[in-house]
């Protein structure tokens, strides 16, 4: 069988795959808090037929080798950190990260997720929740009869409650959570990602201190997707799968003008 058949099906197997990278990255461009990825694709194993500086007679070294490769592979799918624009919603509950950080949540199983989406609610108890319904942590409990929320560039939240008009009673401290290495967080679904050795552990910080980011009331951060860079990218994977198939093609009428010799 021609080595370049198998050498093609590679090059249109990893063509495929940053496809399915950039697909997923423009049905996300309108998902809060989501960080576009990148496939990384790396060569293959060589084949030596001939050993740079191999001696060649007495006294000559062969100045380059002879080697032949077996193709690519995507050798990982990278999360890029850039921050996303920021959103103006109007709403109250409404938060954003301008910088680094995450929110924390608890999932049912008790394990630590993280989130960039600040687009928080209320449950039934009256505890500020992502739109999963998943409790932030540490949890924040907001009273009935809040008239007004208030969340700080720190963090702080305070309320307004009736008979105390103008005066702002704090009931919680908002943090952040940061790592080492973002790019290592393993993403799970539902905007949320969990932390891995690769990550790093999680440092649960005050918002704006020790390169935590701060916390923007009334936005929401919008995915970091750039469609017009997106559709570059497709157009070139599109070219790229297109002359992989060309050469499976010539390959194949090679190969069958060879059996009929």
């Amino acid at each position: 069988m021609m080595r370049s058949l198998w050498i093609s099906k590679t090059g249109l197997e990893t063509q495929q795959a940053s496809m399915d990278v950039i697909s997923n990255n423009l049905a996300n461009v309108q998902t809060n808090g989501f960080k576009r990825g990148r496939a990384v694709f790396q060569d293959l194993m060589y084949q030596t037929l001939r050993q740079p500086g191999a001696q060649v007679g007495d006294a000559n070294q062969l100045p380059t080798g002879l080697q032949l490769g077996t193709g690519s592979r995507v050798a990982a799918t990278q999360r890029l950190q850039s921050q996303g624009n920021l959103n103006n919603t109007g709403a109250e509950m409404d938060v954003a990260i301008q910088g680094r950080g995450y929110f924390q949540v608890d999932l049912p199983d008790g394990t630590q997720a993280y989130t960039r989406d600040g687009g928080l609610s209320l449950d039934q108890n009256g505890q500020l929740t992502t739109v999963g319904g998943y409790v932030i942590q540490p949890p924040i409990n907001v009273p009935d009869n809040a008239m007004s929320l208030t969340i700080g560039k720190d963090g702080t939240v305070s309320v307004t409650q009736p008979g105390n008009t103008g005066v702002n009673v704090q009931i919680g401290q908002l943090q952040l959570a940061t790592f080492i290495n973002p790019a290592g967080l393993q993403s799970v679904g539902e905007n949320l990602y969990l932390q891995t050795d690769s990550s790093g552990p999680a440092n649960l910080l005050q918002p704006g201190v020790d390169g935590a980011g701060s916390i923007m009331q009334n936005y929401v951060e919008t995915s970091n997707v750039n469609v017009a860079e997106e559709l570059v990218n497709m157009i070139t994977a599109q070219r790229a799968y297109e002359m992989n198939s060309k050469a499976v093609k010539t390959s194949d009428e090679m190969l069958a003008r060879l059996t009929q010799l």
